[in-house]
């Protein structure tokens, strides 16, 4: 799989395009990051068709970039958890009026649920439901490639915060150890904020999780 990182807005949050190679146009978005600019001219710039959009989670910071990229790509699927998907129309439930904004976006149009695969642009990627960060909290598994994304659960020699609304920190924990650490410890983790590492690493090294 190819995979490109693009690092969007003040908060420094990871979007990701996946293609299922270098050749191909069509690809998997994860996030949109708070400014959606860079995205789309990456997009344009490489030729790109996006086939899916999947939102981690619904806050402003992964959210926000939904409605531009509508408007470049008006035939692309929007994916979210059902416990998340009426963040996309609440301002105060997407944190955007933390940032001096009321920011909405249209519905997702598919809602997803634990084990949904997701199949486009001949990437599968299953759906494990991680909440903690929030209630709809997803992370999306690719065994095939060994490689995971998680959102804001878990980081590298972190974990997600708990103290935003509807946040929980025991839940948290046990999604990340009942849902990503029982995967093979060479499964390389992609986190919405930050470096990638792996899961053999956050079991040894997490302060977190010790």
């Amino acid at each position: 799989m190819k995979i490109d990182r693009l690092i969007l807005g003040e908060f420094e949050t990871n979007c990701f395009v996946l293609r299922n190679s270098e050749t191909v146009s069509d690809c998997v978005i994860i996030d949109t990051g708070l400014d959606s600019r860079p995205l789309l001219k990456f997009l344009q710039e490489n030729n790109l068709n996006p086939a899916a959009l999947v939102l981690t989670h619904g806050h402003i910071d992964h959210i926000a970039g939904v409605e531009a990229l509508r408007k470049n790509f008006p035939s692309v699927p929007i994916y979210i958890h059902k416990l998340d998907a009426q963040m996309l129309t609440d301002a105060e439930g997407n944190l955007s009026i933390l940032t001096g904004s009321l920011v909405t976006v249209g519905n997702a149009d598919h809602i997803l649920e634990e084990d949904d695969l997701i199949d486009k642009a001949s990437i599968k990627l299953k759906v494990l439901h991680t909440p903690g960060h929030t209630p709809g909290g997803i992370s999306l598994y690719c065994q095939k490639d060994g490689i995971i994304f998680v959102g804001d659960t878990l980081f590298a020699g972190s974990i997600g915060r708990t103290d935003f609304p509807n946040g929980n920190t025991s839940q948290l924990i046990s999604s990340i150890r009942k849902k990503l650490l029982t995967l093979p410890e060479n499964t390389i983790v992609y986190p919405g904020h930050g470096p990638e590492t792996t899961i053999g690493h956050e079991k040894a090294e997490n302060p977190f999780l010790s």
